[in-house]
C-alpha cells in the first residue's frame, strides 16, 4: 500500500521537513533486521521491511558541555540513530558496530537501559531523546546482537561524560508539565486525533485498493499522554516532526499538533479521492 503524504500544520516550521514523509498506521513503526529464529510468529507478521541500523560517528556540540548538576542527572550510554523512539514503541535493532556492541556486552550485565537519540547529518545530534530498554535479545556466533526494545522515559542531554568507545552523557529526565486544559479536555483531544487517524487509514486503504472496513480500536484504552506518543510513532518517514513532538513537555499542545498533521493530510487524501472517482484510471498512472 502506497502510504499517504502526511501533511504538517503550517505551524510546524521548526519541524521543516526535506523530504516526504508517510503516515504509517501500523503500531511497530521501525524496521526489523532479519532473523527468522529469533523474532516470534506476531513481530514476523508485523513485519514490513528488513534492515540493519548503524549509528554514525556522531558528536555533540558544545551546547551539551555544562558544568551544572542536579541530584536527579544520571548516567546514560547513548545510541544516536536516525529514527526517534517514543514511549511504549517497540524499536527492533541489529547490532553489529564493534563499539556498540562494547555497549551491549556492558547492558547486559546492568540494567539493560540506553539512550536512543535522533541525529543525521543536517541538524546534528537532538538534546532530547527516549530510553530504549532491551526486553529480548540475541547474540550472535560473530558477536553481532539482535535486540528488541521498548521506549521508556523521555530525557535531556545535559553533559558529555565521554565519547569513546561510546557516547556516555548527564541526563535529566522529561515529564509533561501539567496542562492549563482539564482531563475532560485532554481526553476530548485524544478522541477527535483518534478519529481523524481513523479516517486517514480508510480514505489511505480506500487509495490503495483496499477495501474500506471499520479501523479497529487505535486508542486501546490509553491515557491522553501515552496515546499522544503512540500517534507520534506513527508519523513514520518524518523524524524531525518526530522529534519535535517527542521534546514538547505539554500533552495538549502534543496531541493538537498532531491533530492539525493529521486533519491537513485528510483533507490532502479527500482530494486525491476525488480525484479517482472522477479520473478512476488516474490512479494506475
Amino acid at each position: 500500500m502506497a502510504l499517504p503524504q502526511l501533511i504538517p500544520s503550517p505551524s510546524s516550521s521548526s519541524s521543516s521537513l526535506h523530504h516526504k514523509p508517510s503516515f504509517n498506521p501500523n503500531p511497530l513503526p521501525y524496521p526489523l533486521s532479519p532473523n527468522p529464529n529469533f523474532f516470534s510468529s506476531r513481530l514476523r507478521r508485523q513485519r514490513r521491511r528488513s534492515s540493519s541500523l548503524k549509528c554514525s560517528a556522531s558528536s555533540f556540540s558544545e551546547r551539551h558541555h555544562t558544568n551544572s548538576k542536579s541530584d536527579d542527572v544520571v548516567e546514560l550510554p547513548l545510541f544516536p540513530l536516525p529514527l526517534v523512539l517514543f514511549p511504549g514503541a517497540i524499536l527492533p535493532l541489529q547490532i553489529f558496530e564493534f563499539r556498540y556492541r562494547m555497549m551491549m556486552h556492558s547492558l547486559l550485565q546492568t540494567d539493560l537501559r540506553f539512550g536512543v537519540i535522533y541525529s543525521d547529518a543536517v541538524s546534528g545530534t537532538a538534546d532530547v531523546g527516549c530510553v530504549g530498554e532491551v526486553v529480548k535479545h540475541e547474540r550472535l556466533v560473530d558477536d553481532r546482537f539482535f535486540l528488541i526494545c521498548k521506549g521508556q522515559e523521555r530525557f535531556r542531554v545535559t553533559d558529555l561524560v565521554r565519547t569513546k568507545p561510546y557516547l556516555v552523557a548527564e541526563v535529566k529526565w522529561l515529564e509533561d508539565r501539567p496542562s492549563g486544559d482539564g482531563e475532560e479536555d485532554l481526553d476530548t483531544l485524544a478522541t477527535e486525533v483518534e478519529s481523524y487517524m481513523k479516517d486517514v487509514i480508510r480514505l489511505s486503504n480506500r487509495l490503495g485498493g483496499k477495501p474500506e472496513k471499520e479501523v479497529q480500536d487505535l486508542r486501546r484504552n490509553l491515557f491522553p499522554t501515552p496515546f499522544s506518543f503512540f500517534v507520534g510513532s506513527t508519523f513514520e518517514g518524518a523524524p524531525r516532526e518526530q522529534q519535535a513532538l517527542l521534546e514538547l513537555e505539554d500533552t495538549a499542545a502534543r496531541l493538537k499538533r498532531e491533530k492539525e498533521t493529521l486533519r491537513n493530510t485528510l483533507n490532502y487524501l479527500t482530494a486525491a479521492s476525488a480525484v479517482k472517482d472522477v479520473f478512476p484510471s488516474s490512479s494506475s498512472s
